[in-house]
């Protein structure tokens, strides 16, 4: 069944669609230069890796800075509404008295579940930099003992494979047909102001 989602405006503005899409390239980038050196292919993916990453980290500072003085965190976090969605879903029912939102409450559990793997991920990483001699700093491990550095690795690690999973099943959903109005939205910017409405 297709969403009747209301009218249609500007759902996404421009910073927060170039913060989308630079996000995306540095996921892309990340997940590059870690996974093809697994596989076989040989290069100096460590300077890669360690610039995206604070690339990401700076980015996702700004996302974080929009959200707090621009968008405010409530159409982000889950209410009532959201919860009585989910019921009417499991019942296979219309969605009926719900109040309009921006985000249906799948939309919201995603983006909590990718907002707090993307955050182990950062602040993991931002760790490892001690790790790594650059221009900027000499590498110095010994801020850590060998076990909290494997736990450090493993969080990474095991994040890294859901933010695979994650982004697998974000590029699906925003191709197939029902869902290609929010990925024009997330090009252009107009799209349907909201995601949860009745359905027909």
């Amino acid at each position: 069944m297709q969403r009747n989602h209301g009218s249609t405006g500007i759902r996404h503005r421009l910073p927060d669609r170039l913060f989308h899409w630079f996000m995306a390239a540095a996921v892309v980038t990340l997940g590059a230069s870690a996974f093809l050196p697994i596989l076989g292919l040989r290069f100096d993916w460590v300077p890669l890796h360690w610039i995206a990453g604070v690339a990401l980290t700076l980015a996702i500072a700004f996302h974080v800075w929009r959200v707090l003085a621009v968008h405010g965190i409530r159409e982000m976090v889950p209410d009532s509404d959201d919860l009585r969605e989910v019921a009417h879903g499991l019942r296979n029912s219309g969605h009926e008295g719900l109040r309009p939102a921006k985000y249906d409450a799948l939309q919201k559990a995603y983006h909590a579940i990718a907002a707090l793997t993307v955050l182990v991920l950062t602040a993991t990483g931002l760790l490892m930099l001690a790790k790594i001699d650059t221009t900027f700093w000499r590498r110095d491990p010994s801020i850590l003992s060998d076990q909290s550095w494997g736990v450090v690795y493993v969080l990474h690690g095991a994040a890294s494979m859901l933010l695979l999973f994650l982004f697998i099943v974000h590029v699906y959903f925003a191709l197939i047909p029902e869902h290609r109005e929010y990925l024009r939205s997330m090009i252009s910017g107009a799209g349907p102001e909201n995601a949860r409405g009745t359905r027909r």
